[in-house]
């Protein structure tokens, strides 16, 4: 390779590098300043940099609603033509708002969903078939002056077109309207890995393996059909409404043949902190690189942060991060040894010590969740279409709240016990009143009528409470007996406490 070209695939590298770093930082709600990203480089490559990074801060400056003004950009970057920056500008506008309400053949486009360096997201109704659909569009800005970018975005068709899965993101189209690149995929409401993250901090063990185990299923289907994802990280798995997790946003992803030589001159892709030690080391993307990828997810989900602090990519470079993960048992001692181990199979350093493709990374996952069902996916299917019932998170416990007639409300909690996994038990009860001696020879009488489960004395932060319970093995709790229990628990642990005091204080 001459050195022209060595030096031009170096560029391209530092260029893309830093995009992605000031995107990453974009996206989790930082104010990223452009001068920062500049320093140590060339004029020219400088400048084209420049034109990038102004791009995507207008992009999301424009998303979020923010004014955009010529004039500012023209002070701090005098070397700029005031036309260079008014049609980057504008060009960001018109992507924003030129789109929406507006027809682009059958599609109707109805709000912005998303947007990233290669295009946005917009939520569209398909007329002819009445759906509803994402539509992916490549950034004409970018695109005009970007071939590579055209190639990178129709090759994201082509490798998500190849596979059906109910934990990928279906693609239903690829084409070119008015100009205009896009995609068009299956819209999932509801929420992407990293928002539920960032919204709950650490999941319960079996709810982030439940997830992990999802990803790891439909990225297994990807590895089958010879396909390497090479971005896999919370923003690209979506979560549907019923807890489904998808795995989506192939825009990186390559079909990896079996004869294949890595070139020691590849250039490096993917988001930098979920890249494997290998890819840093200049090594080609695998199914174990995405198996690592998959196992700082879990860690991820587990821990509420990645195992390590924002570091620049040339700083990852630097120091291989040959270093272990740190010990999720360590950090969260209530996890068990298993899932520690699983986590650390999952991240271990060398690529020969992890499972090799994500079907084998599945099996392990499997193994390890067993047969239980997570409380948040058997909540989901007791109650997904029920208005009158809503609940929340406390660690590993969950408050339900039922609305009554009346205008009344009752809380039931969930709570399983500690112990072994073969002996767990689901508890589900609702405070009714406090136990005073008064209320007694009543409550044995309320007890008589009690249908569902039982009325009892449970101290509850230091006070005993009459409480409505019930309880299940926690291996074998059906969504059916958790709804059954709650609607029960709730209605007759109001009843018990309306007759008991008048009020209505749970």
């Amino acid at each position: 390779m001459s050195d022209e070209v060595s030096e031009s695939i170096a560029t391209a590298r530092r260029i893309n590098t830093r995009c992605d770093e000031f995107e990453q930082a974009l996206s989790a709600g930082q104010a990223p300043v452009i001068e920062s990203y500049l320093s140590g480089l060339p004029p020219r490559e400088r400048e084209s940099l420049l034109l990038e990074l102004l791009g995507l801060e207008a992009d999301f400056r424009v998303m979020r609603r923010e004014p955009l003004s010529v004039s500012d950009y023209a002070t701090r970057f005098p070397e700029l033509a005031v036309a260079q920056i008014a049609a980057i500008l504008e060009g960001s506008r018109l992507n924003d708002d030129a789109l929406i309400g507006r027809k682009l053949h059958v599609y109707q486009c109805v709000s912005l969903v998303g947007a990233g360096a290669m295009g946005r997201v917009y939520l569209a109704l398909h007329d002819d078939l009445r759906r509803h659909c994402a539509l992916k569009i490549l950034s004409p800005r970018r695109g005009a002056c970007d071939s590579e970018l055209i190639a990178q975005f129709l090759h994201e068709g082509q490798a998500a077109a190849a596979l059906i899965h109910p934990n990928i993101v279906t693609l239903h189209a690829v084409g070119q309207l008015g100009g205009m690149h896009f995609l068009e995929m299956e819209y999932v409401p509801g929420q992407s890995l990293q928002q539920l993250i960032r919204e709950e901090g650490p999941l319960p063990a079996d709810r982030a393996l439940r997830l992990a185990t999802m990803v790891a299923d439909g990225l297994a289907a990807a590895h089958r059909a010879g396909i390497v994802h090479r971005d896999v990280k919370p923003d690209n798995v979506l979560l549907t409404r019923s807890g489904i997790a998808k795995l989506g946003d192939f825009g990186l992803a390559k079909r990896r043949l079996p004869t294949e030589v890595t070139s020691p001159d590849q250039v490096i892709c993917g988001t930098p902190n979920y890249m494997a030690p290998e890819l840093l080391q200049g090594q080609g993307a695998s199914p174990a690189s995405d198996v690592y990828a998959l196992g700082l997810c879990l860690f991820q989900m587990l821990i509420g942060r990645l195992p390590w602090r924002e570091v620049s990519f040339a700083e990852l470079v630097r120091c291989g991060r040959t270093e272990p993960v740190p010990n999720v048992h360590d950090l969260r001692p209530e996890l068990s040894l298993e899932v520690a181990e699983c986590v650390a199979l999952l991240t271990a350093a060398n690529p020969s010590e992890r499972p090799a493709d994500a079907a084998a990374a599945s099996l392990l996952l499997h193994a390890v969740l067993g047969l239980e069902r997570d409380l948040e996916s058997l909540l989901i299917e007791a109650f997904g279409n029920e208005t009158t019932v809503t609940w929340v998170r406390n660690g590993e416990n969950y408050c339900v709240t039922r609305q009554l007639p009346g205008d009344r409300k009752q809380r039931v909690l969930l709570e399983p016990t500690s112990h072994a996994a073969n002996e767990r038990v689901l508890l589900l009860y609702s405070i009714c009143c406090p136990a005073t001696p008064s209320f007694y020879e009543q409550a044995l009488l309320q007890n008589a009528v009690v249908l569902h489960g039982s009325l009892a004395i449970r101290e509850i932060d230091g006070q005993k409470m009459f409480v409505v319970i019930n309880a299940y093995p926690r291996s074998t709790v059906a969504p059916e007996e958790i709804r059954r229990s709650v609607l029960e628990i709730a209605a007759q642990a109001d009843q018990v406490e309306q007759r008991l005091t008048g009020h209505d204080h749970n």
